[in-house]
């Protein structure tokens, strides 16, 4: 887990206890209005307004948890103190290389694949003419040599020696 990842996880396992009395009420009232002929108490307020019922109405993120009795804590700084172990330091430097070894590597092979890409495509292109070429020559080579055979005389390149 890169380290982005293991600050988000504690931040929506911290959101999550904090919203986990509120949020465990309301799947329990949303569970009861799912079933039919089951009646949802129309005073619990909803604490995520993903988990509220369709009909109930929703309340702003920031009024749920005090309207739920519960404290809200104060802002967090998404960004982590930075460890005064030198052996969890060095971890981190070296996942942070890790990373982006392993993004200049993708990198260079998608540059390196696309640069062969084109090579193979161009090699193509030539070869196609080639044989294009090669097989016009043949042509113009078999043509000459009939009409040598039949007593034809060969065409004379314009600018030739005149009889």
């Amino acid at each position: 887990m890169t380290h982005i990842r293991k600050l988000l996880t504690g931040t929506a396992l911290a959101t999550a206890a904090l919203f986990a009395q509120g949020a465990f009420a309301q799947g329990a009232s949303a569970q009861g209005a799912a079933q039919p002929g089951a009646e949802a108490p129309a005073a619990m307020p909803s604490a995520a307004p993903s988990m509220a019922p369709a009909t109930a109405p929703t309340m702003a993120p920031s009024q749920a948890p005090a309207a739920a009795g519960i404290s809200q804590p104060a802002p967090q700084d998404l960004s982590a103190t930075q460890p005064t172990d030198p052996l969890v330091q060095k971890r981190n430097a070296n996942a942070a290389a890790n990373a982006e070894y392993r993004s200049a590597k993708k990198s260079a092979k998608a540059e390196y694949n696309s640069t062969k890409k084109q090579a193979k495509s161009q090699y193509k292109s030539q070869v196609k003419d080639a044989k294009i070429n090669h097989k016009a020559d043949r042509q113009a080579n078999n043509s000459e040599m009939l009409d040598q055979m039949n007593g034809q005389p060969a065409q004379q390149p314009s600018g030739g020696a005149q009889q």
